[in-house]
């Protein structure tokens, strides 16, 4: 079950948009997290830390490695909330493709 944000919130900086795409960084202190949301655009994410993300979505909560540099992709309609359960700050750009 997805609960309310009782972490503090992970910073987006948007970094570049365009008729053909938008790359924000995301910043996510310890604890940080995302918020339930729905991507509205097929999207590609850049690992800038290697660690651990927890992913919930509706249907529960799974996990996520990521490393540095090693990218991955998702197509639109996914809806989940992202947290940073790590004990330092996790970093990945996010390029969302229009």
């Amino acid at each position: 079950m997805i609960k309310s944000p009782a972490n503090p919130v992970a910073v987006p900086t948007v970094q570049l948009e365009n008729e053909r795409a938008i790359v924000t960084e995301w910043r996510f202190a310890p604890g940080a997290e995302t918020t339930l949301h729905t991507h509205e655009y097929d999207y590609i994410v850049v690992p800038q830390t290697t660690g651990r993300l927890t992913i919930e979505t509706e249907d529960g909560r799974f996990y996520s490695d990521l490393t540095t540099g090693v990218s991955y992709s998702r197509g639109k309609g996914v809806k989940h909330n992202v947290i940073n359960e790590n004990s330092f700050e996790f970093v990945f750009v996010e390029i969302e493709l229009k």
